[in-house]
């Protein structure tokens, strides 16, 4: 590999041209099903009005599409992710659902995901997101990782698969972790067998989450197939604009988690007197216009929710818009910090490696 990365623009222009699920030995039915998959995918990204923000379909680098609003299920309840799941697809259309290992719901979310599929909604009308936890990320744990996830949601494949936080963490870690609970990080050896799920027709995408743009920089060094997605906490509380920028310059596609801020710490954006403002002058919820702005910004979202009525109103999105002096307004909102910040988990004030939350994020805070 050159210096100017030609091996990562050839992969990755070929899989562009490609635009189809990573190839496994297919007869002509199966290339025909993808062939015809992506022409309606195509045709429905040019039904969409054209404005940032009202696509319902996002192209990712591998020419692959992402729903541009999704079901969250961080912090969903186990009793409850079933049949949220079920209700997002089957009755207000989503049809990009994210989840994770560390989230403990990744039966649950199969069991709906097959309830959906059963109620005849098409496999390939679905993007399924999950994520590689901290434990896992060596090279020789990967893809019994990934199978172990297959296996809890009840799929063949992943359309989008991603590294969860940039830590190795040794199996057992405590919390605030010991400096021996986190271990190297092995980014190049781990992207490498990340690569090898996609080419295995595993995995349609690959990419990352909660990284830095300094930590993005180090993985582009080494990649041969280019992540996709950049999964990043987003709204109008924690802009996040340096990631942002950096994706956008790499052509990588960033998902917005928790859009809405968090009911959970003193960051409830919902009550935030400028949401309340624009969402009653819009005359729509607060969370649509939270949801909206990260749309206009040409994020996709993922908000969480088990209330049926607020899940169906959380993808009526499309449509309207916010105007230019409202979204200044919403960019305007000073208090800038984020609600996840990673250091229960990975901070360790006294023995390091991380002794603030500062240096876990590159002091990108």
């Amino acid at each position: 590999m050159d210096s100017h990365g030609g091996p990562r623009f050839h992969l990755r222009e070929g899989l562009r041209a490609r635009g189809r699920r990573p190839a496994r030995v297919k007869g002509e039915e199966e290339e025909e099903e993808e062939e015809e998959e992506e022409e309606e995918m195509s045709q429905a990204l040019c039904d969409a009005p054209s404005a940032q923000g009202d696509l319902r379909y996002i192209k990712l680098v591998s020419g692959h599409s992402i729903p541009s609003v999704g079901l969250g299920t961080w912090k969903s309840a186990s009793s409850e992710a079933s049949h949220s799941v079920y209700t997002a697809i089957t009755e207000a259309g989503y049809r990009h659902v994210d989840t994770a290992p560390l989230y403990a719901i990744q039966e649950e979310v199969g069991r709906g995901l097959q309830a959906a599929l059963q109620a005849g909604i098409p496999r390939n009308d679905l993007f399924i997101t999950s994520k590689l936890w901290c434990t896992d990320l060596s090279p020789d744990r990967v893809r019994n990782a990934l199978k172990q996830t297959l296996k809890e949601l009840q799929l063949e494949y992943l359309d989008l698969y991603l590294i969860h936080w940039p830590f190795h963490l040794k199996e057992g870690a405590t919390r605030p972790p010991r400096a021996s609970d986190i271990l190297d990080f092995d980014m190049e050896g781990v992207w490498r067998e990340m690569e090898k799920l996609v080419k295995d027709g595993l995995v349609r995408d690959i990419g990352v989450s909660n990284f830095t743009s300094k930590k993005l920089n180090k993985l582009l060094q080494c990649a041969q197939i280019m992540p996709s997605v950049c999964q990043m906490e987003m709204h109008p509380g924690w802009r996040n604009d340096k990631i942002l920028e950096a994706c956008k310059n790499n052509g990588i596609h960033v998902t917005a988690y928790s859009p809405l801020g968090s009911s959970r710490s003193d960051r409830d954006l919902i009550h935030d007197p400028t949401v309340v403002t624009v969402s009653k002058k819009l005359n729509k919820t607060p969370g649509q216009v939270l949801l909206k702005w990260g749309l206009q910004r040409g994020t996709s979202v993922i908000p969480k929710s088990t209330n049926a009525d607020r899940i169906k109103g959380n993808i009526q999105l499309f449509g309207w818009a916010i105007p230019q002096e409202d979204l200044e307004a919403l960019n305007s909102i000073r208090d800038q910090r984020r609600t996840v910040s990673g250091e229960e988990t990975f901070v360790n004030k006294s023995e390091g490696p991380y002794k603030s939350v500062a240096e876990l994020w590159d002091d990108e805070v």
